[in-house]
Formats: structure tokens, sequence, C-alpha cells
């Protein structure tokens, strides 16, 4: 029997105080069934029970106030509050802060969700809905600026976005939105790329929602997007 290799082993973990108080409050939380709008002890009384400095407690404190955890109110303590999911993610997603790889893959998961969005997208719309989309499909189709049709393109599927009713996909999408832009241009320059014999077009996914079903509209979107997913 072969030995099992020495990478199985998990490193030592050499953790500060503060990182410890982290831990330890955050297992607190959760082991009390704490919910949004609920007070944690003060500082002292954490401090007490935990056997460290009030110093050290409010560092830890300080982190959890940073991830929008809990916040402070005047003359009542702090407060569990309900995180802003998508903040700390909003402040680092620039494309001038991330690397290739990374910017791919968030790229991938925006295709994701985008050919996703199908069942919500039919679930959801309305007559008005459809108008919308078939006016930035007629501006496209109309218009023989670059610059302009990119912006149209966009709009159309902020549009299907916003179809979905889901707020936090419709915000995830904007914050993707230079992460897209800087994708497109480098598909749009490849020349090693040879689209199927029908891709459909924003006139088409308009059709389907029209007259089609969910499954039509996704394998209809795939077609739409095979320059980003195929070689991606």
């Amino acid at each position: 029997m072969q030995p099992m290799p020495l990478t199985r082993l998990r490193p030592i973990e050499h953790l500060t105080q503060v990182d410890q108080i982290e831990n330890r409050l955050e297992e607190y939380l959760k082991e009390g069934h704490f919910k949004p709008g609920d007070y944690l002890p003060k500082e002292v009384e954490i401090a007490r029970a935990l056997g460290v400095s009030r110093t050290a407690v409010r560092e830890a404190l300080s982190r959890f106030k940073t991830l929008g955890i809990i916040e402070s109110r005047k003359n009542r303590g702090m407060m569990l509050t309900r995180p802003d999911v998508l903040g700390n993610l909003q402040r680092v997603l620039d494309p001038k802060l991330l690397d290739g790889e990374t910017m791919r893959d968030m790229f991938e998961m925006r295709l994701v969700i985008e050919i996703g969005l199908a069942h919500f997208v039919f679930l959801r719309k309305t007559l008005e809905d459809i108008e919308r989309l078939e006016d930035i499909a007629t501006q496209e189709e109309q218009s023989n600026d670059r610059i302009e049709r990119l912006r149209l393109d966009v709009e159309f599927h902020a549009q299907l976005y916003r179809m979905s009713g889901n707020d936090t996909i419709i915000r995830f999408q904007n914050m993707l939105n230079p992460i897209f832009d800087i994708v497109d241009k480098v598909h749009a320059s490849r020349k090693d790329l040879h689209p199927p014999s029908h891709r459909a077009t924003h006139r088409d996914l308009i059709q389907e929602l029209q007259h089609g079903n969910p499954s039509g509209f996704r394998n209809k979107m795939e077609s739409h997007l095979w320059y980003f997913l195929d070689k991606m």
C-alpha cells in the first residue's frame, strides 16, 4: 500500500488574535441564529467573554462592518444587518485590477446567467417589454454607426436582464459591462472564428419570445453568443 502523499496534509494555520476573534464571532452569530435587526453584545462583554482586549475585539468587528454584516447604531450598539452581497465585489470588479484569467472566469459566469435567463424572461415578460426590444432592434438595424450599434446591443441585453425581474442579476450585469466590452473587442478582432450557418439575431430572439418557448429561446441565445462560447 502506497503512503498518502504529503501534499494531502493541511498546513498548520497561524492565526493572529484578531483572526481568531473574528472566527469565534462568526461561529457565535451562526450558532446563536442571529438575524438582521438583532443586536450584538457590547464590546466590553465580548472582550470579557473571550479574555481579550477591547481593542482587539473592535478591530475584529471593524472587519464585519467593512463587509456590511454589522453596523453601529448611536446609543444602541451594534446591529446585524442585511449585507450588500455585491457591494465588496463591485469595489474590485474593475478590468484594470483583474488579471486575464479572472476576467475570463467572470465573463463566462455572465454567459451562463444570460443563457439561463430564458425561463424568468418568459415568465415575467410583458407586451411593453417586447415593444421595447423591438424598438431597440429597429434602431440597431437602421444604424450604420458601429459605436451606436454597440450601445444598442448592450441596451438590448440589458432589457432582457430587466425583464428577468431579479434585481441582483440586473446589478451584476451592470457591474460586468466593462468586462463585456473588453472581451467583445478581443473576439471581434479574431479571424479564426467561423459563425454558424445562421447566427440568431436580436430579431430572432424577439420572435422566439413572442411565439416560442423557454427552451427555444435558450437555444437561440446560445446561437447568438456563438463567438463568445466558441473557443472561449
